[in-house]
């Protein structure tokens, strides 16, 4: 046996799973300020009916808005929103009210439910809370896809990449793209 293995801690493990791609999930508070939080851990569980699901720490001021309103948007962000998107998973809107305004991004309501849009974002969905499981240190927020929309020119059943640049999370503050090269099979 030529090969050699190298031993991960447990505590990196999760990322041998990375690049993953980054958005932004977004509601209101209880004011009606628009909060939005970085995430990465998110992922297709269903088509019939139309489920997503984002792992999200209960620590986290997101988490518990979204638990109040029951409803939530995903806002995929381009390459050029990398340092704006990376201080939304750094900054607290716990303690800077209307960080969104402060980093520099838009909100606009969404089309079918009473949910930030981030402006600057290329794709969006609109979610209603569909369950919340307990998972470890992280809870799963299962959310039923309400609405879905994207820019455009740049989404026809999948990603033109030679037309948009997705940001995808590497770990910690790292960060990479897709290049343009694709391989059919």
């Amino acid at each position: 046996m030529g090969d050699v293995f190298n031993s991960v801690s447990l505590k990196y493990a999760y990322r041998l799973l990375h690049p993953k791609l980054t958005a932004l999930i977004a509601c209101y508070d209880e004011y009606n300020v628009p909060n939005a939080m970085t995430a990465a851990w998110i992922m297709p569980v269903s088509v019939n009916p139309p489920l997503i699901v984002v792992s999200i720490s209960p620590k986290r001021y997101t988490y518990e808005l979204i638990l109040k309103a029951k409803i939530f948007s995903v806002n995929i962000p381009s390459l050029n929103m990398l340092k704006k998107v990376h201080l939304c998973g750094t900054i607290s809107g716990r303690e800077i009210k209307n960080k969104l305004k402060r980093i520099g991004l838009t909100t606009i309501n969404g089309r079918k439910l009473n949910v930030p849009i981030i402006e600057e974002c290329i794709a969006f969905l609109e979610c209603k809370l569909w369950e919340n499981i307990v998972a470890g240190d992280h809870n799963l927020i299962i959310g039923k896809i309400i609405d879905a929309y994207v820019r455009d020119n740049i989404f026809d059943a999948r990603y033109d990449i030679s037309k948009i640049s997705l940001i995808y999370h590497c770990g910690g503050n790292m960060y990479t793209k897709l290049t343009n090269n694709i391989i059919r099979v």
